[in-house]
């Protein structure tokens, strides 16, 4: 098999642990054909936005936009579902040389009357930034007639990274945010905000269950099976639970400084960091033992009902080896315990949207000969993978392609699933598939040296 080689530029993304010398470069934009996996700025706000069920999304900008991004979460409700229509203002040449803006205030007030939504989040797109619409000023005038919350989103995707379009969702949440809020809000007792989880498979409501037995109220979900009203009474929460740190820590940064809420990170996948998760927001209410207790207990029950079957299968999968490339590091973190439960090792690891300190942590994490990357594409994974005689490969819907063509096993930890993966419940989902995937007699049938010419 010829060797597969790796763009000079990007040398400094790609470490293997215990090779070289560990200085990672990360939080850039993606090298010009290097055919990033990384979305766009624009598909970062989409994916923080979406599951709000009763808001109207409108991206401005091609047709192309709209279409890459419909169902981009895939996020369950518990009622309306109008976040799962894609609207687009479909700009074409015309549009683009005389501009966008009344073909943009005319969509919004047809849409409104249309679907009577609760807010309307604009998604500026490449083109917009180019042309020079004044979208904020459309949303403020659509606003002032229709009475409902029109925000702008500023999601240029030439702005930087699949980062950048997290803290632009997160300004414009914040925005909605602030206009509800009293000068001096009354505090919810015993109540958090959750950020950072967004429903993919019924994980907001798994979630929820476990805080409603340990005694807390959710005042509101950012932005998992939400509705905008949901919104008006977060600043009054007394503790910011931050799921996905990536996606909205910034959020959680803003509403500290703000209104005083301070935030902790949390991971709700595998039990020891679900477990530690629900013991850090008990620890939080000092005041109210019973609280811990209940928490306690609940552990104890949930543990208890799936470790027997997670013990058969660690049996079946000890020393299969597995390959990370998920969005956020801080999934990744909790991956590599989930797998390490369930006896397999970690030989590759990587992430979109990491920082140093997350690299650090992932590089202490992992055992020698571990090859961590940043911001990787296709030829790279494909090598790694390869070289490391992986059996398994979780990650995304861009990385199921490479998985199966190099013929082995994939678990979706992105956006396409549909069972949920958090709490104790989803570690159990998560074992199940993990056992019944790299245990399937399919892969005696596509053995991968059947796949090494494709790479040739």
């Amino acid at each position: 098999m010829k060797p597969i080689s790796i763009l000079e530029d990007r040398k400094n993304q790609v470490f293997t642990k215990g090779d070289d010398e560990f200085d990672i470069s990360c939080g850039k934009k993606s090298l010009a054909g290097s055919v990033s996996q990384r979305a766009c700025v624009f598909c970062g706000s989409r994916v923080v936005l979406y599951p709000i069920t009763d808001a109207l999304h409108l991206v401005h900008g091609p047709i192309g936009c709209a279409s890459y991004t419909w169902d981009i979460r895939g996020a369950l409700s518990s009622g309306p579902e109008l976040h799962r229509m894609s609207f687009s203002t479909d700009l074409s040449g015309t549009d683009i040389i005389y501009g966008g803006e009344k073909k943009l205030e005319k969509a919004l007030f047809e849409l409104i009357d249309i679907y009577r939504p609760k807010a309307a989040f604009v998604y500026c797109t490449c083109i917009v930034g180019i042309i020079g619409d004044d979208v904020a000023a459309v949303c403020k005038k659509v606003e002032a007639k229709a009475g409902i919350p029109v925000l702008p989103v500023h999601s240029e995707g030439f702005k930087g990274t699949k980062k950048d379009g997290y803290k632009a969702a997160c300004d414009a949440l914040f925005s909605l945010i602030d206009r509800s809020r009293e000068e001096i809000p009354e505090k919810i007792p015993l109540s958090i905000n959750i950020l950072g989880e967004f429903n993919i498979g019924g994980e907001t409501w798994i979630i929820r269950e476990y805080y409603k037995r340990m005694g807390i109220e959710v005042v509101s979900v950012m932005t998992g099976d939400s509705r905008v009203e949901d919104f008006s009474s977060s600043h009054r929460a007394c503790l910011n639970v931050v799921q996905c740190s990536g996606s909205l820590t910034c959020l959680a940064q803003k509403m500290e400084k703000e209104y005083g809420i301070p935030f902790i990170r949390v991971s709700y996948f595998g039990i020891e960091d679900t477990s530690k998760a629900l013991y850090d927001v008990a620890s939080f209410f000092p005041d109210r033992p019973d609280i811990m207790e209940k928490t306690a207990l609940l552990v104890r029950e949930e543990v208890a009902a799936i470790l027997p079957e997670l013990y058969e299968i660690k049996a079946d999968l000890k020393g299969k080896r597995a390959a990370i490339y998920v969005g956020g590091a801080f999934k990744a973190f909790s991956l590599i315990k989930a797998l390490k439960h369930l006896g397999m090792e970690v030989v590759l690891v990587g992430s979109q949207t990491g920082n140093k300190e997350d690299y650090a942590l992932l590089k202490d994490m992992c055992n020698p000969g571990t090859v961590i990357l940043d911001d990787a594409n296709p030829l790279e994974l494909a090598k790694y993978v390869l070289e490391k005689d992986a059996h398994l490969f979780i990650g995304g819907v861009k990385e199921k392609p490479i998985a199966y063509k190099l013929g082995l096993g994939f678990c979706d930890h992105n956006h396409e699933r549909k069972i949920p993966l958090a709490g104790f419940e989803g570690m159990k989902n998560f074992a199940r598939e993990i056992h019944e995937t790299v245990s399937s007699p399919v892969w005696d049938l596509v053995p991968r040296k059947c796949f090494v010419d494709v790479l040739k």
